[in-house]
């Protein structure tokens, strides 16, 4: 078990593009546990906050064995709080309950098709002189090929770079984040803005296992993954 990282699951009970998600059953399960047993596997129980407004998603963590005794106030669980602020308020608890910490994971649970290895990993390349690791993927769109803007006269300018790239493979990567794995240096949480921290290292994950659940579309694909995998399973 990893004993000093702090692991800070957000999962306020709002949703808008997906009613209810956070319990709403995924491929059977309700998505929050596909977070929440994930994190049991690698982090103790005292080690793990759930971050949440709402007493049914408390219940359904609580019903598969996470002991849930941490609350988030209704003010940081409003549309436009933003995350900063509730991990800060966790961090705040963990202190007062004598939680010892070096670093705080963070784990949304959007992100269900992630795995302990891509958890691990970039726990491996996190050290204490940087802000913070992150699980990212190649992006969709490359600001050097195919990734445009437009100008004061509304025509279309290639975003970066001269527009002379041909082949995507000519062009500089480009990442996006994936959004599954955060993590952070305390120190930096507590003094900067996130999107405005500078010392961020990557770790590559594969499409299938960065699906983010903000629509139906994202709710479907990621329940015709999992059953791929089940299948597979059975058949090996």
């Amino acid at each position: 078990m990893i004993t000093d990282t702090l692991v800070i699951i957000p999962a306020r009970g709002g949703s808008k593009g997906i009613p209810g998600k956070n319990i709403r059953p995924l491929a059977g399960k309700p998505l929050i546990l596909y977070t929440v047993d994930l994190a049991r596997q690698l982090f103790p129980d005292t080690h793990i906050i759930l971050s949440t407004d709402s007493e049914q998603i408390a219940i359904t963590a609580r019903t598969a064995g996470l002991p849930v005794n941490y609350m988030r106030p209704p003010e940081l669980a409003t549309d436009n709080a933003p995350t900063r602020d509730a991990l800060l308020h966790a961090m705040d608890w963990a202190d007062t309950h004598g939680i010892p910490y070096k670093k705080i994971c963070l784990l949304q649970p959007t992100s269900p098709l992630r795995t302990a290895d891509d958890i691990l990993r970039c726990i491996d390349r996190y050290t204490p002189d940087i802000d913070m690791v992150t699980t990212v993927r190649p992006a969709a769109t490359n600001p050097y090929y195919n990734c445009y803007e437009t100008d004061n006269d509304g025509f279309l300018h290639i975003s970066k770079g001269n527009g002379c790239i041909v082949r995507r493979q000519e062009a500089p990567p480009a990442w996006e984040f994936s959004g599954s794995v955060y993590i952070i240096n305390p120190h930096s949480l507590r003094t900067t803005e996130i999107g405005r921290m500078t010392r961020r290292l990557p770790v590559e994950v594969p499409a299938e296992r960065s699906i983010d659940l903000d629509t139906p579309l994202d709710w479907a694909v990621a329940e015709t993954i999992i059953a791929s995998r089940s299948a597979h399973h059975h058949t090996t």
